[in-house]
């Protein structure tokens, strides 16, 4: 599939539709997370798939979701500190700590209306914020943080296990 979209131009794209038709969604599920070496590849599986790939660098944060797929990313120290405190104490498995999310997003769920709307295929891709291309289907969200700094797709069982509406 080609790549459609590079970051800057899905944010042109998005943030205003997001601003304009998005919701307000919390992160209420708690994650899992260790500081990275540097250097781990980490590829993204969610429920329907391979969705991204990253390679850490040493001081990200790689986090692993706790829904069924437990899918895997990459977030950089300073996102991550912004968005996620730490609960309890002590360590998980394989060095990873709970932690609990404290941000909010802005998303909208694409359907084939949508994708109608602006004149995009049932499926798209785009290169994301880390450099990698994420497939954008019917059925998924796009998401951004409140400073509006990227724009992202979340697979539509991952969202609805990990996000519910919340204050603005």
């Amino acid at each position: 599939m080609e790549t459609l979209f590079n970051q800057q131009q899905m944010r042109e794209l998005f943030i205003p539709l997001l601003e304009l038709r998005g919701k307000v969604y919390k992160k209420y599920r708690h994650i899992l997370a260790k500081e990275a070496e540097g250097g781990e590849v980490i590829e993204t599986h969610t429920g329907d798939g391979l969705e991204t790939v990253n390679t850490a660098k040493a001081g990200d944060m790689i986090v692993r979701n706790t829904t069924r797929a437990g899918e895997m990313y990459v977030m950089s120290a300073a996102k991550f500190a912004e968005r996620y405190e730490r609960v309890g104490e002590g360590e998980e498995e394989d060095g990873f700590a709970g932690y609990r999310p404290t941000g909010r997003i802005l998303a909208i769920g694409i359907d084939a209306g949508l994708l109608e709307e602006l004149s995009l295929p049932e499926a798209f891709s785009f290169t994301a914020s880390w450099g990698s291309d994420m497939v954008v289907k019917a059925g998924d969200f796009l998401a951004c943080p409140a400073d509006h700094s990227s724009v992202y797709r979340i697979a539509r069982e991952e969202f609805f296990e990990t996000y519910k509406a919340g204050e603005p």
